[in-house]
């Protein structure tokens, strides 16, 4: 059974014939997850839509060895999406309600070849030169959380330094409580800086800066 509705599916398969770059997506699953199976479900359907998407799946059990390559833990389920044979962009958690809208924009970025972010952002971003790990903790019923998300990982694509995670709070509690996670959007920049809310490109990259200069 279909998880898309008719119109949805066309919209995708319209969208997908526009890309001009194929898609990896590297999933880890495992039989011991609430989300797993249902995010798997969202992928296989994703991907069967269009030949662009290359979707690898690997459990995180049997596949030991790889799960501790792409620093897995217990991040399940885990959804990378690869660019440049880059693995930075990353979902944590089912990417369901509203960030499946996210998980989508990204594909479709990867697959149309060049960010839509303003020149002097990706000027900007180009300029760094220090590792960057962007934690942003979502809902999937949040409406404000895509945009952060989205950002988040745009910046992504323009430098591989910067290391892009969504993260869905209420599936990893430990972490959001470690975070002090109690409103989402909520963005972490190496644990340094962080947070609330909606913050537009040129504030995002700001907040960047100020975490890898202090």
């Amino acid at each position: 059974m279909s998880l898309l509705k008719d119109d949805d599916r066309n919209y995708l398969i319209e969208e997908f014939s526009k890309m001009v770059n194929d898609v990896e997506i590297i999933h880890f699953t495992s039989s011991d997850c609430n989300y797993c199976e249902d995010t798997l479900k969202i992928l296989n359907e994703i991907s069967g839509l269009t030949d662009k998407i290359h979707l690898k799946v690997f459990d995180a059990e049997k596949d030991e060895e790889i799960t501790k390559k792409f620093d897995i833990e217990n991040m399940l389920p885990a959804t990378i999406l690869v660019h440049d044979n880059n693995p930075n962009l990353r979902f944590y958690g089912i990417p369901s309600g509203y960030e499946f809208g996210s998980l989508i924009e990204m594909i479709l970025e990867i697959g149309k070849g060049k960010p839509s972010l303003k020149e002097e952002t990706i000027k900007r971003l180009k300029e760094i030169d220090k590792p960057v790990n962007i934690k942003v903790f979502v809902t999937t019923t949040c409406p404000y959380c895509p945009s952060a998300v989205i950002t988040a990982q745009k910046f992504g694509l323009v430098n591989s330094n910067i290391h892009s995670y969504m993260i869905e709070a209420t599936e990893f509690p430990e972490l959001s409580r470690k975070y002090d996670v109690y409103s989402v959007p909520k963005v972490v920049i190496n644990d340094k800086v962080e947070f609330e809310g909606a913050a537009s490109e040129e504030q995002f990259l700001d907040f960047i800066f100020e975490a890898i200069n202090e």
